[in-house]
């Protein structure tokens, strides 16, 4: 999930501080970012959107990706 890092850096935020915005543990949002972790499910992706102030599709697809395809592609991601 180098989307998360990579939207987590721009804003320079550490892990820490994305666990406190959106409740997750530090060590899940670790594991994500490194690939120990994989396919989480869609609530999780909107809590860590969420906690970023990034659109869902940011994590999962392309820019003005509908949720609905976000939705019926979700095995992909």
């Amino acid at each position: 999930m180098n989307k998360i890092r990579a939207a987590r850096l721009k804003q320079r935020m550490t892990q820490q501080q994305l666990s406190a915005r959106c409740g997750l543990s530090q060590a899940y949002i670790n594991e994500l970012e490194n690939g120990r972790k994989v396919n989480p499910s869609i609530i999780v992706l909107d809590k860590l959107a969420a906690g970023l102030q990034v659109p869902l599709a940011e994590l999962v697809g392309h820019e003005g990706i509908s949720i609905a395809e976000i939705a019926r592609n979700i095995d992909r991601w």
